[in-house]
């Protein structure tokens, strides 16, 4: 599948209209329903390949932000040979206590992973706890950036968006 067939897919499957409420709180009135295309193997697969040549060379870990970016992260991982990492919002209170769920990221290269971008908070505040762990993070990879600021957001903590695709791209897909 090419990158524009893919663009086709993901946007007629994910792209809804209509009034949706985002993690911010702010209401939208377009939405990027990641669960239809990241539960999806034939286009998951297609998304890991395309997104394999974005890996920055130097990455020893991908991790896979709660719920959204760990098949993400999954399929990467297949698909790129690297191990993956598993990040909670928060720690859960029993069990191994770990945020990151998966080997120790402390001095490794950690390629943060998400499904769908629109501030980055979530992606801010979890690279941040990443960082305590020692994990060493400049890069984000998404599939769906909503071009809504993520970008700018993430840069000024220092991270680097590397996005499969633009929200523009996708809702152009769907009427082609």
């Amino acid at each position: 599948m090419d990158r524009d067939a893919l663009a086709t897919v993901i946007g007629r499957l994910s792209y809804l209209q209509g009034s949706f409420v985002l993690r911010s709180g702010r209401t939208a009135s377009e939405y990027f329903d990641k669960y239809r295309f990241e539960s999806d193997p034939v286009v998951l697969g297609a998304i890991a390949e395309m997104a394999s040549p974005l890996i920055p060379e130097d990455t020893q870990v991908l991790a896979g932000l709660e719920l959204g970016g760990v098949p993400i992260a999954t399929a990467l991982s297949l698909s790129s040979k690297l191990p993956a990492v598993f990040v909670r919002k928060e720690a859960k209170a029993y069990g191994t206590r770990r945020l990151a769920e998966g080997m120790d990221v402390a001095g490794k290269r950690v390629l943060v992973v998400e499904d769908v971008i629109t501030s980055g908070g979530q992606v801010a505040l979890s690279t941040e706890s990443l960082r305590e762990r020692g994990g060493i993070v400049t890069d984000v990879f998404c599939v769906v950036d909503r071009e809504e600021g993520g970008a700018e957001n993430l840069a000024s903590h220092g991270l680097r968006l590397r996005a499969l695709f633009r929200g523009a791209e996708l809702r152009v897909a769907t009427v082609a």
